[in-house]
């Protein structure tokens, strides 16, 4: 199968005055094509860090970063700028929805990047999220709930090879919660998405594939099932 992102001996640390603290340490990582993975560990683990060592907004201190099966060691900013707009898709805590556009141009902003419109796929994950009738109305009037909806649609508009969520249910009640986490492994398993999630739930930490976590610089793997969907 397919590796759409793969960590070797990746270290990432911080000087904290005349102290170094190791966030990162020599971690080794496999993501699978349509493989989903939960990633946990404390506050300050550098869960955050890892995600993004792997979008390319930070760089690592030491050890090799492969995505797609290329090596990113000697990319620039715009060899990062192209892989983030055509092959990266990311659900954030705090959604970051564009305000001053609609619910449907904010699904399409990936694609309108990339030169396209919304098309068949756009309008399934608006069926799907239950956004259809959201559209024309501004992200402002909308519930934290359809927000997230929104954001998840938004992230696998352009069929991402690799999709990066941070606590994509930190802001919503438990049952919300839940319901967004079984839309998003549903349309990223139709998509052909792998999925690396940070999260303080269990019950999101179920819906993926494995669960890894982060402690102490250190990966362990805490749950894994065999079959991959996709």
């Amino acid at each position: 199968m397919a590796i759409t992102a793969q960590f070797c001996q990746v270290s990432k640390g911080f000087n904290d005055g005349d102290r170094f603290h190791a966030v990162l340490d020599r971690v080794d990582l496999t993501l699978h094509q349509g493989q989903t993975v939960a990633l946990t560990g404390p506050s300050g683990s550098g869960k955050s860090t890892l995600l993004n060592l792997m979008a390319g907004f930070e760089l690592a201190d030491q050890g090799e970063i492969l995505l797609g099966g290329q090596s990113t060691r000697h990319w620039q900013d715009a060899r990062w700028s192209a892989f983030r707009r055509l092959q990266l898709g990311v659900v954030f805590q705090q959604f970051n929805l564009l305000t001053p556009l609609n619910v449907r141009d904010n699904i399409a902003f990936p694609l309108q990047l990339a030169g396209l419109d919304w098309d068949p796929w756009c309008q399934h994950l608006s069926d799907k999220l239950g956004l259809n009738e959201l559209l024309e109305r501004s992200v402002e009037q909308l519930s934290g709930g359809q927000q997230q909806r929104v954001a998840v649609a938004r992230a696998l508009a352009h069929r991402p090879l690799l999709l990066l969520a941070d606590e994509p249910t930190g802001n919503l009640d438990q049952q919300s919660g839940l319901n967004v986490m079984s839309l998003l492994c549903e349309l990223a398993a139709e998509a052909g998405s792998t999925v690396l999630m940070v999260t303080h739930s269990s019950e999101c930490a179920a819906f993926m594939h494995s669960h890894w976590q982060l402690k102490q610089g250190q990966l362990l793997e805490l749950a894994s099932r065999d079959a991959v969907e996709g």
